[in-house]
Parts: structure tokens; C-alpha cells; sequence
């Protein structure tokens, strides 16, 4: 039985979805109709997982949030607008601790609920069993540690050094917990990092944009929304624009990511499978570094694993750092997984492989 607390300012969503998970069944639940009281009954009730809304009288679900993140740490799903400012919120909340997000889709609420009911269980029961990263954790945190790090003796990286003579490519897939870990490790990477690397980041249209423009600030590389054609060039990521799928192709002679809508073959999008199927066709696997992140679901495990089996080579995040070891793990049980890594060794690696 999961322990959920919903927290919303509105008592017709509250309802709506008390009402949505009781008919799931499994879990036991208590409700919350602002900020304040979804502290108080985090204490009391000692959740596994909270819902928990953004915009609320009296306190704020970001307030909130770091209340709850402070005094008992536990999986939250924020639920957002389709909005670049519900997008600017929902990252501070990624921020500050909270595992996924739920966009609250347009139109009337009983009407529109049901649009993501599969969704939202689905990410509340993958929550309830999610690692919480602690304080510090993030890009700041992990920077604060680096500094560190260079006053002592310099680790030899984990693999032998075996560059990619030429041009090359990484993409990465990356769903539940993946904002935070891209801000872990993007930044990392120098402002010669000599490949294009392309995201596949399962995200609401609403909210790649935003997340871009977020990472562009963070990183020494230039960090663009994949929303049209475009050429790829070396040392630029790509984050696939949500509610489309991304694919590698040819224009014009030369490699070119074409968003495409989304394919009802595939279950998350933008899909890992799909771009990993295209960088099979169009791409030497030899020069491929693919990089599986944390995440719900098997996406992109089978394209990851052929993408190794022809010479490519494959990183899955450990369980030690991964908030949900979907993703990761089903590309390890296929064998798919060239080596497997804590996030703060991602960066390093690719490094590594791409000759730096």
C-alpha cells in the first residue's frame, strides 16, 4: 500500500484525484489543500510520495517544497501548467529535490483529468520507489565538490583512453530525474568538447524550450532546442523538442536532426528508441557514445544495445545515483551496457572517448 498525499488548492482536483487513485487501488490517501498543511501532514502522515500543485494560497507548493525537503525528504511529483512560467517553476522544484512532474493539461478539470491519468499513476507509483538525491546534490553541489577534488591526487579515468579519430556523435536518454542529472553533467563538459551531443529528454512541448534556455546558461557549450531542422555541429547539444520525436537524417549532405510527430510505435517521446534507431542507420556505431540516464520504461534499450553490439560504446547510470534505475537497468539486463557509471563520472568519460 502507497502512502499518497494530494496537495491542490482546488477541492474539485482533489476530488477528481482521490477519486482516480482509489479506483487504481494500492494506495492509502490523505489530502492537502495548501502548502502549509501538506508540511504539517508530511510530519504527521509521513507519506511516501506527495502530488503536489504549484500555484496556492497561503504557501506556495515551491515554499513547500523545500519546507519538506528540509525537515523530511520524500518523492514528490510536482504537478505544473503548460506554461513557460509553470515550466520555470517545475525546474526550481527539480531543483530542490522533487522527482517528476505531471503538466495539467488544458480545458475544465473533469473533462481533462482523465488525459493524464495513466501518466500520473504511473510516475506517482515509479516516485513512491525513486532515490531521493540529498542536498548538494545538484550542479552547484556538485561543483562545491570538484573544486575539492582538485586539491587532491587526479584519478585516471575509468576506462582506457581510446578516442574517436574523426568526427563523432553521443546522444543521451534520459527520462524520470533527468533535468536535475543533465544539470549535473552537461556543465561539465569543456567548451571544446569536439562532438555534438543530442538529448532525448521525455518532456511536455511547453517545457523544452525552457529547459534549453536553462542548460544554456549553465554549460561552456551551446545548449539549443531541436524544435526544426537542423545541422548538427560539433560541440553544440540538442535537446529534442518535446511532443515530437527526434531523428538523425540526411539534408543537403549533411547529418541533420528532423523533428518529427510523435509515433504511436512508441510509448515516451521524444523517443530514445526512435533517435537511437536513426543513428543506426545514418551513423557509424563506431563513433557512437550513448549515454542511458535515469528513467522509467525500457525507451531506447534495444536501440542502445545494438548501437554497442556494432562497436559503439554505451553508458548506463549506476543504481547509485540514478533517481529511478529504469532505463539504465534495462539496457544493463540486455548486455547493452559498455560501462556502468555514477552520474558524476558521465562527463569524464565522454571526455575520454571523444579524445579530450
Amino acid at each position: 500500500m502507497i502512502k499518497l498525499l494530494i496537495v491542490d488548492d482546488s477541492a474539485l482536483m482533489r476530488r477528481q484525484l482521490t477519486s482516480m487513485f482509489q479506483e487504481e487501488g494500492g494506495f492509502e490517501i490523505r489530502q492537502a489543500r495548501n502548502g502549509k498543511e501538506a508540511v504539517d501532514e508530511n510530519r504527521d502522515f509521513q507519506p511516501d510520495v506527495i502530488s503536489l500543485d504549484i500555484n496556492m494560497p497561503e504557501m506556495d507548493g515551491i515554499t513547500a517544497l523545500s519546507l519538506i525537503m528540509a525537515e523530511r525528504p520524500v518523492p514528490v511529483v510536482m504537478v505544473s501548467s503548460l506554461t513557460e512560467k509553470g515550466a520555470l517553476a517545475t525546474f526550481e522544484a527539480l531543483n530542490l529535490g522533487a522527482v517528476d512532474y505531471i503538466a495539467k493539461p488544458d480545458g475544465t478539470i473533469s473533462l481533462s483529468i482523465g488525459q493524464i491519468k495513466d501518466e500520473l499513476i504511473a510516475k506517482v507509483r515509479a516516485a513512491a520507489k525513486a532515490r531521493i538525491k540529498p542536498k548538494g546534490s545538484g550542479v552547484k553541489g556538485l561543483a562545491q565538490r570538484l573544486r575539492e577534488e582538485r586539491e587532491k591526487p587526479i584519478a585516471r579515468p575509468v576506462a582506457v583512453r581510446r578516442g574517436v579519430a574523426g568526427e563523432g556523435l553521443v546522444i543521451i536518454g534520459v527520462s524520470t530525474g533527468g533535468p536535475r542529472t543533465l544539470e549535473e553533467i552537461l556543465p561539465l563538459l569543456p567548451a571544446d568538447f569536439p562532438w555534438p551531443v543530442l538529448v532525448a529528454q521525455h518532456m511536455p512541448a511547453a517545457f523544452t524550450r525552457s529547459f534549453a534556455d536553462r542548460l544554456n546558461a549553465m554549460c561552456s557549450l551551446q545548449v539549443v532546442e531541436a524544435a526544426s531542422p537542423t545541422p548538427i555541429t560539433p560541440g553544440t547539444i540538442y535537446i529534442g523538442k518535446g511532443g515530437a520525436d527526434m531523428v538523425l537524417g540526411q539534408r543537403g549532405g549533411k547529418l541533420t536532426i528532423i523533428p518529427k510527430p510523435e509515433s504511436r510505435e512508441y510509448l515516451w517521446h521524444p523517443s530514445v528508441e526512435l533517435l537511437g534507431r536513426s543513428v543506426l542507420e545514418h551513423c557509424d556505431p563506431s563513433r557512437v557514445v550513448a549515454v542511458m540516464l535515469t528513467g522509467m520504461g525500457y525507451d531506447g534499450a534495444d536501440a542502445f544495445t545494438e548501437i554497442k553490439k556494432r562497436g559503439g560504446r554505451t553508458i548506463a547510470e549506476s543504481k547509485a545515483t540514478a533517481v529511478v534505475f529504469g532505463m539504465p537497468a534495462e539496457l544493463i539486463d540486455r548486455g547493452g551496457a559498455t560501462l556502468v557509471l555514477p552520474a558524476e563520472k558521465v562527463a569524464a568519460q565522454m571526455n575520454v572517448w571523444a579524445g579530450r
